[in-house]
């Protein structure tokens, strides 16, 4: 995981080479100032030497000016590699999700993805920043300590740095705690973040049927665990960070009476290896000081560490669930006449009852150009029929073919290319009624698009609006009605203008009055293509081609309207009761 992490900074390489390098030199300019010390302590002040003093005071000034300047550098553009590679992550996470199997997204709550993609994220850029520099500065300041208190006194430094392996074991010991803490509480924001996204979404059911007070409840449980694991998370950040300050503090405190006694000693035996002068004295407590400041940086990318990389495990995961498989070198499908046919097919859903399938051993075939209905009672496999086709989801056995092609032969770009799809329930995106239409062909031209809302019927309205083609949809396209919503995923389809056009229950949803002026619509759609009709309402399917009665047994019934109810079978009942 930590190759796969590393390999984000490749993109900013240089910007990330000029922050650690200024780092090194701020790292540079601490060291050098306790040395400064010691000669002014030992040397200059004794000897009343008051050029020298000026003199290297100013040079410590202009030192601590260019510290400024490189802070400065180190905190902004440093920054700055963490969100960009923040934001390469998010680019390649959103990217993954595109190709991810629908199975994906009805297994997975919408808010618990966009907590991935968004709030797991936001520590990593922390993390990508703040990370190897702070690693970086401390075994820079680390080490240099330590050289420069072995100059002063090697007995002395070897006593203090001994110390050091406890704190190290204290802070591997802790460190499993805080990352099953840490990841028990991003797992529970994401729950809250599913519990608002479907609250808010649904808001104007729960309005309807006067259940506020069941959705705050069911909010509140949802932010009570979150509080619960966020406690947990402090708790053990808390003993981490207490224990820590402890251990600096001991050490400093190990410092100062292992030097006073070097120093004391310094008396009686100046020469000796245990004793230390004034200066030098005073230069080992600067010293300790720098030893600390790596120590303590380490303490917070230690927490840096379990936030970032708890969040770059997260977004791991997605990454590595399996995107929809494509074949090598397959098929482009160009101009497909539209003949379909299904041999033996069986499914059955990931999460639904392995005994039986929801298709099993289908066979059926439809000639380009007709129009070909599906009735039946719901749960039958009508609109897993359909979802088949453009393979949103793979058949278990058997296969489909378009145009004597099987399907998984064919890009799916292309496949689905030539691929059109009206369903119930609408989805329009925010934006512009312009931009929805658009999304047939996002490189139409605006009289492509404006001819295919005639086609739908809809342009006489769109120009009703103040802004016309420029008015805003609304989130789920809330600003229309639903004739009006559907009528513009009919735009879309004309504009996209597929060979294979998918109706699933595309008028099921509205009144009968526009209901019937969206039949002309999808009439006019319907010329020249092979059409699949999924519907409830028979009176929207009597001029097919072929009726099919599907039920959990399979093709039930098929012929014509006219067949089906001489038949007196399944179809005729569902007729004779207006079942529709």
């Amino acid at each position: 995981m930590i190759r796969e992490f590393i390999k984000y900074y490749k993109p900013h390489k240089k910007l990330f080479a000029f922050d650690m390098f200024c780092s090194f030199l701020i790292a540079l300019t601490d060291l050098f100032y306790p040395i400064i010390t010691k000669n002014i302590i030992n040397d200059y002040v004794p000897n009343r030497n008051l050029r020298l003093v000026i003199t290297w005071a100013l040079i410590i000034l202009v030192l601590y000016l260019a510290k400024m300047v490189l802070n400065y550098i180190v905190a902004y553009w440093g920054h700055i590699v963490g969100v960009r590679m923040q934001g390469d992550m998010r680019k390649d996470m959103f990217k993954h999700l595109q190709k991810l199997p629908f199975s994906f997204f009805d297994e997975n709550k919408t808010g618990t993805v966009m907590s991935r993609l968004i709030n797991d994220l936001m520590d990593v850029s922390e993390l990508a920043h703040h990370g190897p520099e702070d690693l970086f500065l401390s075994i820079i300041m680390f080490i240099g300590s330590f050289i420069a208190l072995s100059t002063i006194n090697i007995w002395l430094t070897l006593i203090i740095y001994a110390l050091i392996p406890f704190v190290v074991f204290f802070s591997v010991k802790m460190r499993k705690k805080m990352k099953d803490a840490f990841t028990k509480t991003r797992e529970e924001v994401a729950e809250v973040n599913a519990n608002v996204e479907t609250s808010i979404s649904g808001i104007r059911v729960s309005r309807a049927y006067t259940s506020e007070n069941h959705e705050i409840d069911k909010f509140n449980e949802a932010n009570e665990r979150f509080k619960t694991a966020r406690g947990y998370a402090y708790k053990a950040m808390g003993q981490f960070h207490s224990a820590m300050t402890f251990f600096t503090d001991f050490l400093y405190l190990a410092a100062l009476v292992a030097g006073g006694i070097f120093f004391y000693n310094g008396y009686d035996f100046p020469d000796g290896a245990c004793s230390i002068d004034s200066g030098e004295f005073a230069a080992f407590i600067l010293y300790m000081a720098m030893l600390l400041k790596p120590i303590n940086r380490f303490i917070s990318l230690f927490e840096q560490l379990q936030n970032g990389m708890t969040g770059f495990s997260r977004f791991r995961e997605i990454m590595e669930k399996p995107t929809e498989e494509e074949i090598e070198n397959p098929i482009e499908l160009v101009n497909a006449r539209g003949d379909i046919e299904f041999h033996d097919v069986s499914f059955s859903y990931p999460t639904g009852d392995t005994g039986k399938g929801v298709l099993n051993s289908l066979s059926l075939k439809i000639d380009c150009g007709k129009t070909v209905a599906l009735v039946g009672p719901s749960g039958g496999g009508k609109t897993t029929l359909c979802n088949l086709i453009p393979r949103f989801y793979e058949v278990d056995e058997g296969y489909i073919t378009i145009d004597g092609y099987d399907i998984t032969q064919l890009s799916r770009y292309s496949l689905r290319r030539n691929i059109g799809i009206v369903a119930q329930d609408v989805f329009l995106f925010s934006g512009t009624i312009r931009d929805n239409i658009a999304y047939g062909d996002l490189d139409a031209s605006e009289e492509a698009i404006v001819e295919a809302a005639k086609r739908a019927n809809i342009h006489d309205y769109i120009m009703t609006l103040e802004k016309g083609y420029d008015t805003k949809v609304g989130e789920r396209g809330i600003n229309l009605s639903g004739g009006q919503k559907q009528r513009i995923s009919i735009a879309r389809v004309f504009l996209k203008n597929p060979p294979i056009l998918i109706l699933d229950e595309a008028t099921s949803a509205l009144d009968n009055v526009t209901e019937m002026q969206i039949q002309s619509s999808l009439e006019e759609l319907a010329k020249g293509r092979t059409v699949i009709v999924v519907a409830h309402r028979l009176s929207t399917i009597q001029n097919s081609d072929e009726i099919l009665v599907i039920n959990q047994d399979g093709i039930a019934e098929r012929g014509t309207h006219e067949e089906l109810l001489n038949a007196n079978g399944i179809y005729a009942g569902l007729y004779n009761r207006r079942n529709f």
